[in-house]
């Protein structure tokens, strides 16, 4: 009888904790679970032979390394992306969008979210310095003002220039993951995002109590960062730090980057959440050449202030308000320490979202509003002040109101997606524009996905666009918006270890806005292009090596990413400074292995060939002559070692001197070897 007893309660105990946690969005019966959008417990009755649990366990960790990485590619599928209004699992979207993970982010031999997308295929980046000072970040054969960027799903983009859209107060391990959506994307971003969009989303939970990382390397750069977080009732709560700095490559060319981010998550009662963001960004950088060549000795010093508040409230019928606000400071030197030529320019971007979305037998409808304001004060941008403020003499502003309906319906293997955004700039007084979107995808076979999308999307001005008037550039007040439509069919296709894309789209532009200029000009101009149209393919293939080479790795693979575009338009013999100037072929391999255990090794090499000219100076002189962008290929190389709680790396970037650069007459860093150390305290 004791002995019964004393079963009969080790039963009892076995059935408390077998518990199968479901999480994910699959197309099984229990796949209804994620439409609660909770973690669903289901308690399993286990039974009373306890050998045969054992041999379970056992054969579950003999098979632990090859099976973990298949649950974080199917969860990576399955993960939740903005590519609608309404939150859709990634497997589901009828959009290509990439994610990179913060996986990714661990392998990859970069010290900037700017860095890291360089290895990206389906993105382009001109760096005019490298590890975060300033990148213009292009989508599809866009301009860098073209492409939205935000921030946990708050619009940050810059209304003075897209140049410092990515001047974003976040550390490389704050990040969770990123989401690339590729092709014009007003109805999920906003106006701004005329190409695309980039959404980076940052970690929530306090899953590591204290992460620290200390780096140093070539051209004596420095490099620390710091992130703790807590858990304190409901609410958990992150603060980091970081700092980087270097002499620099070339002359004119050091820099000093100061990041300091908090965050706050409320986990409220049933499944609501507040998310609190507050961060600081401060750029000190030599501007070598930047944004003319004829002067080599500029400086610039930014800074920016993010504050946003976001909740998520209810189920059936879901509430997401955010506010959110940004302000940019940004000091500009023609001459390193001189005054002439210097500008000031202060900008403001806040605003407001309210979002409702409705589940019902028919699928999920979103009905959103934004307000949003964007103001410049400035010494060179605006129109002139009545009254002075402190230093600055010219001020303008606008405001955008916009209204968004969509509505998303499943049957069995089919998704599709329709809407439409209403929006209204008072830069276009009592004009009123639509812009629609249509999604659709379909699996034929659990393998196979097949996707197409069209969509229409508009961008405004940038206050630089508009003002910007100086001895090499010169504004023009009367820009209209440029606005676009863009088409895409594609394919993707998964199965055990490989998982491939194929993506064609075509679009076509109206009304392009970009600096122009021929031979006989001194100045660049800003313009309204008649027209720009863009087709192209993106095409990639990954393959998983573990099981075809063990020695590699668990998490060994192999990844091929080619992108191939053209552009066609009548410039009517005028240069461009941005627009025509994309790339079009752009091929990356990425190689990931195991040298032994706890040592890792990646390889990330790139290839890329610009089309289009840029206007040749030498000794700072302009030779009134243009060369063409030359073809280039680079090799990154990364070594991780992780004993317990400490990770030592080695980097060696452009590990054969590659001379290269993405702006003319402004050269990237050759050879560069850096090394740090991590701790990290769970």
């Amino acid at each position: 009888m004791i002995i019964l007893t004393l079963l009969q309660m080790k039963q009892k105990q076995l059935n408390r904790l077998s518990v199968y946690r479901f999480k994910r969005f699959t197309r099984k019966k229990y796949g209804a679970f994620c439409s609660l959008r909770r973690v669903v417990n289901i308690g399993v009755v286990m039974g009373c032979v306890l050998t045969a649990m054992y041999v379970s366990s056992a054969s579950a960790q003999n098979a632990g390394g090859e099976q973990q990485q298949k649950v974080l590619e199917q969860e990576l599928e399955e993960v939740m992306v903005s590519a609608a209004r309404i939150e859709t699992p990634l497997n589901q979207s009828a959009k290509l969008i990439t994610v990179i993970t913060k996986e990714d982010i661990q392998r990859a031999p970069v010290r900037s979210i700017q860095d890291l997308l360089v290895y990206s295929a389906t993105v382009d980046i001109l760096q005019r310095g490298g590890h975060g000072v300033q990148a213009d970040i292009s989508i599809r054969g866009g301009t860098f003002d073209q492409t939205a960027i935000l921030l946990n799903g708050v619009n940050l983009t810059n209304a003075q220039t897209g140049h410092y859209s990515f001047d974003l107060p976040v550390n490389l391990f704050d990040i969770e993951r990123i989401e690339i959506i590729h092709g014009p994307s007003a109805l999920v971003y906003g106006s701004s995002a005329f190409a695309g969009g980039i959404n980076i989303i940052t970690k929530k939970h306090a899953d590591t109590r204290l992460y620290t990382h200390i780096g140093a390397g070539m051209h004596n750069l420095r490099d620390l960062e710091v992130r703790g977080t807590t858990q304190t009732g409901m609410a958990s709560h992150s603060l980091s730090a970081g700092y980087k700095s270097s002499t620099g490559y070339i002359a004119n060319s050091d820099y000093d980057i100061y990041n300091l981010f908090w965050q706050t998550r409320l986990n409220l009662p049933d499944a609501n959440k507040l998310d609190i963001n507050l961060g600081y960004n401060d750029k000190k950088y030599g501007a070598n050449t930047f944004y003319t060549a004829a002067w080599p000795n500029q400086y610039e010093h930014t800074s920016s202030y993010v504050g946003s508040v976001k909740g998520e409230f209810g189920t059936k019928l879901k509430i997401i308000p955010i506010l959110y606000w940004n302000r940019h400071h940004d000091q500009f030197d023609l001459i390193r320490g001189d005054t002439y030529g210097r500008n000031y320019h202060r900008n403001d971007t806040y605003g407001g979202n309210l979002i409702f979305t409705y589940t019902s037998f028919w699928g999920t409808t979103s009905l959103g509003g934004e307000f949003r304001k964007e103001d410049i004060m400035s010494t060179v941008l605006g129109k002139e002040m009545v009254q002075p403020h402190r230093k600055y003499t010219q001020y303008d502003d606008r405001i955008n109101t916009s209204v968004a309906l969509e509505h998303t319906a499943r049957w069995h293997q089919v998704m599709l997606s329709a809407g439409a955004l209403m929006n209204h700039n008072t830069l276009l007084k009592n004009k009123y524009r639509f812009y629609p979107s249509l999604n659709l995808s379909y699996r034929p076979l659990d393998e196979i996905k097949l996707y197409t999308s069209w969509t229409k999307s508009t961008r405004m001005p940038s206050f630089t666009d508009l003002y910007y008037t100086t001895e090499t550039h010169e504004g023009n007040e009367g820009l209209q918006p440029e606005n676009s439509q863009a088409w895409e069919l594609g394919i993707k296709y998964r199965k055990d270890n490989i998982s491939a894309y194929l993506t064609g789209f075509m679009l076509w532009g109206r009304n392009i806005i970009d600096w122009v200029y021929n031979e006989e000009d001194d100045k660049s101009k800003s313009w309204n292009l008649t027209e720009i149209d863009t087709r192209g393919v993106e095409m990639g293939v990954k393959f998983h090596l573990y099981n075809w080479i063990p020695v590699l790795g668990e998490s060994s693979a192999l990844a091929l990413d080619y992108t191939r575009m053209h552009q066609s338009t009548d410039t009517q013999g005028l240069e461009t400074l941005y627009s025509l100037k994309y790339l079009r072929d752009k091929f990356t391999v990425k190689i990931n292995h195991q040298l032994f255990s706890d040592f890792t090794m990646d390889w990330y090499f790139r290839f890329q060939k610009r089309i289009g000219n840029y206007k040749y100076y030498e000794d700072n002189v302009d030779t009134k002559k243009f060369r063409p962008y030359r073809g280039f290929s680079t090799l990154d190389v990364k070594l991780n070692y992780r004993h317990k709680d400490i990770g030592l790396n080695l980097t060696l970037n452009n590990l054969y001197n590659t001379h290269y650069f993405d702006l003319g007459n402004i050269p990237q860093a050759g050879f560069w070897l850096t090394g740090g150390i991590t701790y990290t305290l769970k």
